[in-house]
């Protein structure tokens, strides 16, 4: 995920939300010179122990950069009701719910939202074959 500034927050919350490890290595620490970016994430990566990873960095002030409108959708499927009732209510802080969690003609259970860093989440519940 690219960002303007909000990569180590972002990051932080999606580690709050999933648990796991989070790495975040500053321009600085990679050789970086210019003070406006010194503290601004090269890259940083959550893992989580389910095996859930998202990487983010913060994009360069002299690059162009525009979040868009729903350039793409990150999407947690779980097996388990509660875990993924949890992640919801995490990611819902400050949040706009687009759609719900809640059954839904494809999965027993769905809901869309755009977290307070921009990025929206599609979680579902897998629906069982047959």
């Amino acid at each position: 995920m690219n960002f303007r500034g909000q990569a180590r927050a972002a990051l932080e919350h999606y580690r709050s939300v999933f648990g796991g490890d989070l790495v975040v290595i500053t321009h600085a620490e990679m050789g970086g010179t210019d003070p406006a970016t010194a503290d601004q994430v090269a890259w940083g990566q959550v893992a989580s122990p389910a095996g859930f990873r998202v990487m983010a960095y913060d994009a360069y002030p002299h690059l162009a950069w525009d979040r868009g409108e729903d350039p793409f959708f990150v999407s947690v499927r779980g097996t388990d009701v509660e875990e993924l009732r949890g992640y919801w209510a995490s990611l819902a802080e400050g949040a706009v719910v687009r759609a719900p969690l809640a059954p839904a003609a494809w999965a027993p259970l769905y809901g869309m939202l755009t977290d307070r860093f921009g990025v929206t989440w599609v979680l579902d519940l897998a629906a069982s074959a047959g």
